[in-house]
């Protein structure tokens, strides 16, 4: 690799992780050589970009100023040489964060197809319903459920996911079926994790908007935990469809209050890189979007 190139690579990973260890790690390099390649650079330029500390790396101003501009050079790089292989012959690793439910129901069935299309590139998936510094761990494109918010990362709607009300029949035949919004008022329901073990569901018909405040003696943030104390018979929970598909197929959940409905989860790709994202995440948010539209695996576009 070019040594101003090789400088720029690993610069920009330290001042990302915020580690000399992990973008060694990452670029299978030793944690001296890193170190070296830094301080070689820090000379060169006549500044400092990096402060360190025996607990952590933190830029200075400088470093923040070519941190940024580092990045634009190494993605330009990268367009160009994907402008010119073609974007069918991409190549390299595109580091995936992925929800854990939606992940490996919904999206990791659909990867055969899309590395059959791309033979060259390689998948590093972070599947994790944690909160991931997309920055900080290189990741390229994140699958991201729900509300956005305000960030300068770019995104990309690739489906929107229906939801309703389930319950499990054991539930069901100690508690009676709800046959309106209100009457989840008098049931156990599955509620997030607030402190108040209270919440308000919000549901339309033919164009009314019906909220009702349900509570619960069980409360989690946890899709799998909705879904897993729904299928205990621990009350009514809000999923979408990939979260239970197979279970509302078998019969394990029922679907609830037909004709009331839930207002729907939106799914984005989203990256780090700005508002124009590189020709593989570009590839794989299309394929994602257009295997999502189809149905299966999984369902219909579910969480």
């Amino acid at each position: 690799m070019n040594g101003r190139l090789q400088e720029l690579t690993v610069f920009a990973r330290v001042g990302e992780s915020g580690s000399f260890t992990r973008a060694a790690r990452d670029m299978n390099l030793s944690q001296p050589s890193v170190s070296r390649i830094v301080g070689g650079l820090e000379a060169r330029l006549g500044v400092k970009l990096l402060l360190r500390t025996t607990r952590r790396l933190t830029l200075t101003a400088a470093g923040e100023t070519f941190l940024e501009r580092a990045r634009a050079v190494l993605a330009g790089l990268d367009e160009a040489e994907d402008a010119a292989r073609g974007i069918d012959s991409l190549r390299g690793t595109l580091r995936v964060a992925l929800p854990v439910v939606f992940g490996m129901r919904e999206v990791i069935p659909r990867l055969p197809g899309f590395l059959a299309r791309y033979p060259l590139l390689r998948v590093d998936l972070r599947v994790s319903d944690a909160y991931q510094d997309l920055v900080a761990e290189g990741v390229d494109v994140a699958i991201r459920l729900g509300r956005l918010a305000d960030s300068t990362f770019g995104a990309r709607k690739l489906a929107t996911l229906p939801r309703f009300v389930v319950a499990a029949p054991t539930y069901l035949k100690a508690r009676g079926m709800p046959r309106h919004p209100a009457d989840l008022a008098g049931h156990d329901c599955i509620v997030g994790s607030n402190g108040s073990g209270r919440e308000s569901w919000v549901f339309k018909r033919r164009g009314t908007v019906i909220s009702v405040d349900v509570a619960g003696r069980v409360q989690t943030d946890s899709a799998p935990g909705r879904q897993a104390g729904a299928l205990a018979g621990l009350g009514i929970a809000r999923v979408s469809a990939a979260m239970c598909a197979a279970e509302l197929r078998s019969g394990a959940l029922l679907p609830l209050l037909a004709g009331y409905a839930l207002e729907p989860v939106q799914v984005h790709a989203v990256f780090p890189g700005g508002p124009r994202p590189s020709y593989k995440v570009q590839a794989f948010a299309d394929y994602m979007a257009a295997s999502l539209d189809t149905g299966p695996p999984g369902s219909a576009g579910g969480q």
